[in-house]
């Protein structure tokens, strides 16, 4: 039973085809398979240096987006509330204004009250008296029309006169 049994011959051909393969990839194959090799190890960890560079880039851009957010919102709160103490300041302003303008309005009209009031009083006394002399002038005129009447009168004023 010679199966598989490989001759003599057949075993150092082989084998010296294998040596001679292995000289001719050594010769010209094996240093530009390992230079290519080398090269891809090179570019891959570049590319992985690079991807770690531009996570760290990534996390600093984000960590300063954060802050420039938290910058921004500080600002805006602060303006907020500026303008709220300046629309609390105006309207306080503009309350205490109207309360004085209507102080000068009300204290205007009180004397404008008291300029007509004296203004009638004075009217009045200058018609009551107008009436007066001449109810009087009517009286007299009645009393002097007679001789006697005025005799008497001026007797009786010069009476009171004495008296006095």
């Amino acid at each position: 039973m010679e199966l598989l049994v490989p001759e003599f011959g057949l075993v150092i051909f082989q084998t010296i085809a294998f040596l001679l393969l292995m000289f001719v990839l050594a010769k010209f194959a094996w240093k530009p398979i390992l230079a290519a090799i080398k090269e891809r190890e090179q570019s891959i960890d570049e590319a992985l240096n690079k991807a770690e560079l531009a996570k760290q880039e990534m996390a600093r851009l984000t960590a300063q987006n954060e802050e420039l957010m938290k910058t921004a919102r500080a600002e805006r709160d602060l303006m907020l509330k500026e303008a709220k103490t300046l629309k609390d300041s105006i309207v306080n302003e503009a309350k205490t204004q109207a309360q004085t303008e209507g102080a000068k309005l009300i204290e205007k009209a009180k004397i404008e009250i008291e300029n007509q009031k004296k203004a009638a009083l004075y009217e009045l006394k200058s018609q009551v008296s107008s009436l007066s002399i001449e109810i009087a002038e009517r009286v007299l005129r009645g009393q002097l029309q007679d001789k006697a009447k005025q005799e008497d009168l001026v007797a009786n004023l010069l009476k009171d006169v004495e008296l006095n």
